[in-house]
Order: structure tokens, then C-alpha cells, then sequence
């Protein structure tokens, strides 16, 4: 198969790195940084650079979802017949509700995708090729994608070394990580902002690199993530502002059982929370 890689980040180019490393694919890459495109050929990320859409029988669109959108409805038709043209976007529904009726219109299948890690860190430097290995590829199918390939797709992540495919609408998929994933940043980032952060040095342990490490976020690509799934990312702020609120009254009510029922209560649901 003929893959073509648009934009060679971070996750563009580890996803890269795993089909080369896993699979006989030929990869192919493009990205508006000549040193990414020279780097990722040097590192054997990709095979080499192409301007031609129509070589590809699947093409990974990994750009900002505003960025993803505007790329694809401006090449649509450049994409070749009979392929398949997917996104890793944080986000799924604003891309899949715009991306999928503009390809089909030429005979390519759209299929969202995010696939389920990352780090602190962007670009292609500090791509890796088991990025993903253990991780959640997720897949956010149209009605009219045919099984034959939603199972390319599956095979695909299998192959690169994911753990697990989840299969969810495009609205499931943003309620859900507005909680996993969207909720953790804006915490994290907030919660670092504490004026007792200027003194932390010497008493910090894993507790707070725990609850700081995705405060380190990129915020360009991060607001546009935020803004295109706000409302439920407001329904789960506002449900932790009700929570942390419970324990602030307790605490200042000076009710002991009622903190001990809210903590027990909290390390029960984590007791009983599966990951993956």
C-alpha cells in the first residue's frame, strides 16, 4: 500500500516511524518545513516527499483540526478515487462533519481517527516509533464507510502496535475525551497557576509532577481543540468546580465524616476504573 503523511509532527511523524518500522508500506510525507521532510527521509520516517495527492491509497491528514478541515476541502479532488483519506485530530465530529461529504463527492472515504498518545513535547523531533505501542486507536466511521475499510484501518493500528481499536461516533468520541483527555489540560494548567507554585522547589514529590506534566501544553493547538468541543468540555469543568466545591464546604465546615465519605468515594471509583 501506498500511504502519503500530511504534516510530519510529532504524531504525523511517530506515525510514520511505526509503519516503517512495522510494515512494507512505502510512506510517503509532506510538510511546509523542508528540514522536517529532510529529517523524517534521513531517519527512514518516510521514503521520501511527494506534492501528488493521487498517489496515495491512504493519506493521514495530521494537522490541526482548522488546518485538517481547510487542507481536505481544498484537495479534494486532488485525492485518488477509491482511497481512503484519514485525520488524527483530538477531535471528531467538526472535522468528520465537514470532511466526509467533501470527499465523498469524489468517490474517497473519509474515516476520523485519533490515535491515543502524545507527549509534552511537538514536532518531529521528538517523534518515536513506539510512540503508540499499548496505546487506544480510536475510529470514528460515516454510516456509508464499507467494513472492508474500517478492517484496513483496524489491521493498520494493529500492526503499528496499538493495543486496542475503539470504534465510536464522532459525538461519543468528543463527550468522552472532553473527560479523559481535555479536562486533565485545563486542570493541570489551572492548577499550576496557584501563587504557592513560586515556593514549590524542595517540596514537590510525584504527586505534583504527576498533576503539572500536561500543563505543558502547546495552547495553539490546544484552543482550537478546546473551542470546537466546548460544550462538553464546560459540562465536565463545571461538574469538577460542583465536586472540588464539596470538599471545599467540608473542609470549611470542619465535617471529617463528610471528607472521609467524599475521599472513599473517590478512591473507590479509581479502584474500579479499567484502563484501556
Amino acid at each position: 500500500m501506498i500511504i502519503t503523511a500530511v504534516g510530519i509532527g510529532l504524531i504525523g511523524g511517530s506515525l510514520c516511524k511505526a509503519i516503517k518500522k512495522h510494515t512494507n508500506h512505502t510512506v510517503y510525507g509532506i510538510d511546509i518545513n523542508k528540514e522536517t521532510i529532510d529529517m523524517a527521509v534521513s531517519q527512514n520516517a518516510i521514503d521520501a516527499e511527494t506534492d501528488d495527492l493521487g498517489l496515495a491509497d491512504l493519506t493521514i491528514i495530521s494537522l490541526y483540526p482548522t488546518d485538517a478541515i481547510d487542507y481536505i476541502l481544498a484537495n479534494a479532488d486532488k485525492f485518488k478515487k477509491g482511497s481512503i483519506v484519514i485525520d488524527t485530530c483530538g477531535i471528531k465530529k467538526a472535522v468528520v462533519d465537514k470532511a466526509a461529504p467533501a470527499l465523498e463527492k469524489y468517490g474517497v472515504t473519509f474515516i476520523g481517527c485519533h490515535p491515543m498518545a502524545g507527549r509534552e513535547f511537538s514536532g518531529f523531533a521528538y517523534s518515536l516509533d513506539d510512540l503508540f505501542d499499548n496505546a487506544s486507536f480510536i475510529i470514528t466511521p460515516t454510516e456509508s464507510v464499507p467494513k472492508a475499510k474500517l478492517d484496513l484501518m483496524k489491521d493498520l493500528a494493529y500492526a503499528m502496535h496499538f493495543k486496542k481499536v475503539v470504534f465510536a461516533s464522532p459525538e461519543e468520541h468528543d463527550r468522552i475525551i472532553a473527560f479523559t483527555s481535555q479536562l486533565a489540560h485545563v486542570v493541570s494548567n489551572a492548577y499550576i497557576k496557584s501563587p504557592t507554585h513560586q515556593k514549590q522547589l524542595g517540596f514537590s514529590a510525584g504527586s505534583f509532577q504527576d498533576l503539572t506534566r500536561v500543563a505543558k501544553l502547546n495552547e495553539v493547538m490546544w484552543t482550537p481543540l478546546f473551542m470546537l468541543n466546548k460544550d462538553p468540555l464546560c459540562f465536565e469543568i463545571d461538574n469538577i468546580i460542583e465536586r472540588l466545591s464539596e470538599y471545599r464546604d467540608a473542609l470549611r465546615n470542619g465535617d471529617s465524616e463528610r471528607l472521609k465519605e467524599l475521599l472513599r468515594e473517590g478512591r473507590i471509583l479509581k479502584e474500579e476504573t479499567k484502563q484501556l
